[in-house]
C-alpha cells in the first residue's frame, strides 16, 4: 500500500515535533519536516527512521517555501496533506502601544501569508492524490476570541480560519481542517508566562499560571496524536470547520479511541 506523504511545518519541536513522531510510528507516513532550525529531537528522529526528510525553511521566505513544497513533491511523487503547524506569538502588546506595522506584518507573513504560498504550492499535488488531499491548520481559541494584547494573533489565525472555509467551498477534492489545540505545553506557554505578566490583563495572565500550576496544560502527544489521524484520515463532513481537539467530532481521531 502506498504511504502518504505529509509535510509539516515547524517540526522542530512541540506540536509539530509530536506530530512528526506519531506520523513516522503510528501512521507509517512518509514526512517531509520544514523548520528554520534542526533540533536534536528532530535530528535524532531523522537519524531513525528513513521516511523522515529534514528540510531547513523559513515559511516566511516565499520562494524558499514554495521550493521546499516543489521539491518535496517530485522527490516523492506527490504529496497527500500538510499540516500547517509553525507560528509564532509576537509582537505581543496593546493595539494602542503602536508596535511598528512591520512587525504586524512580519507577523502575518509566518502566521497567515506562509499558508497561501504552502497551499497554493501543493494544490496540484493534493488534488491529483489518490488517497484523497487534506490540509490541517493549526489554529487557536484566539481566533475566535480577542485575547487582549494579542492583536495580531487574534487576527491571524481569524483569517486562517477564513482560508480553511473559503478552502472547502473551492476544493471540494480536498479535505481542509483548522484544529484548536488548546493550552499546550510549548515553548510558546512558557514565554507566555515569562513575558505576559507585563503587556497582559492581570486575570489573563493569572490563568496561564495557573494551568501551568495545576499541571493541566495539554501534552504535545496527546493534541499531535489528533492532528497526524486527521492528515491521514480526516472526512469530508470536517472539510471547513474549527473543531478542538478533545471535541466530539475529534473524538475517532484521539489515541484513546485507537487502543
Amino acid at each position: 500500500m502506498t504511504k502518504p506523504v505529509i509535510l509539516v511545518t515547524g517540526a522542530s519541536r512541540g506540536i509539530g515535533l509530536a506530530v512528526t513522531r506519531h506520523l513516522l510510528l503510528q501512521f507509517k507516513a512518509v514526512v517531509v519536516a520544514l523548520s528554520r532550525s534542526c533540533s536534536p529531537e528532530l535530528y535524532e528522529l531523522g537519524l531513525a527512521h528513513e521516511d523522515l526528510n529534514i528540510v531547513a525553511c523559513d515559511v516566511a521566505d516565499e520562494h524558499a517555501l514554495a521550493n521546499a513544497i516543489h521539491s518535496a513533491a517530485q522527490k516523492h511523487h506527490g504529496i497527500s496533506a500538510l499540516v500547517l503547524n509553525a507560528g509564532v506569538l509576537e509582537p505581543v502588546g496593546k493595539i494602542g502601544d503602536n508596535a511598528p506595522l512591520s512587525e504586524w506584518k512580519r507577523h502575518f507573513d509566518v502566521n497567515f501569508f506562509s499558508l497561501v504560498t504552502a497551499v497554493q504550492s501543493a494544490l496540484p499535488s493534493l488534488r491529483k492524490n489518490p488517497l484523497g488531499g487534506r490540509i490541517v491548520f493549526i489554529s487557536s481559541g484566539a481566533a475566535i476570541k480577542g485575547s487582549a494584547a494579542w492583536g495580531p494573533y487574534n487576527a491571524s489565525k481569524a483569517a486562517m480560519n477564513s482560508l480553511c472555509r473559503t478552502l472547502a467551498e473551492e476544493e471540494p477534492s480536498i479535505t481542509s481542517v483548522a484544529l484548536r489545540p488548546g493550552m499546550v505545553d510549548t515553548t510558546m506557554q512558557a514565554e507566555i508566562r515569562s513575558t505576559g505578566g507585563s503587556v497582559m490583563p492581570p486575570e489573563d495572565y493569572q490563568k496561564f499560571l495557573k494551568v501551568h500550576a495545576d499541571g493541566k496544560l495539554v501534552k504535545p502527544e496527546d493534541c499531535g496524536y489528533v492532528i497526524a489521524s486527521l492528515a491521514v484520515r480526516a472526512p469530508k463532513s470536517l472539510s471547513g470547520q474549527f473543531v478542538s481537539w478533545d471535541s466530539e467530532e475529534c473524538k475517532p481521531f484521539r489515541k484513546e479511541a485507537q487502543d
